[in-house]
């Protein structure tokens, strides 16, 4: 019983830490911090409820509504269609050339049935 209140007022206290002056309602910044560390259990309980002005959007803004606005991220370079134009565009100087690589050394490819010159 001792835990969730202190976990309550520390996590209250960083939330009033990290809200800016202007988002903050009724009070000064340095009020709300003296009321979540003076006043345990009700202090970070009224910060949460009446201390922070809380942004909403008229439509929501729902983890659903943000994925749906925000840029498209590429988690890795297989999924980027840029990186893998790239990798092509790198593959073209050595078909121009005609030379297999293996074959440019003067060794024999796996498909070469040729056997390899002394």
């Amino acid at each position: 019983m001792f835990i969730v209140p202190l976990a309550l007022t520390i996590y209250a206290f960083i939330d009033c830490l990290n809200t800016s002056e202007e988002d903050t309602k009724h009070l000064p910044k340095i009020a709300w911090v003296f009321i979540i560390l003076l006043f345990w259990i009700v202090g970070p309980v009224v910060w949460l409820i009446a201390g922070k002005v809380r942004h909403t959007t008229a439509e929501g803004a729902g983890p659903a509504s943000w994925q749906r606005n925000r840029r498209q991220q590429w988690v890795a370079p297989d999924d980027n269609p840029d990186f893998l134009k790239s990798l092509k565009d790198d593959r073209k100087p050595e078909a121009e050339a005609g030379d297999e690589p293996g074959r440019r050394d003067g060794g024999t490819g796996p498909d070469d049935k040729t056997p390899p010159t002394s």
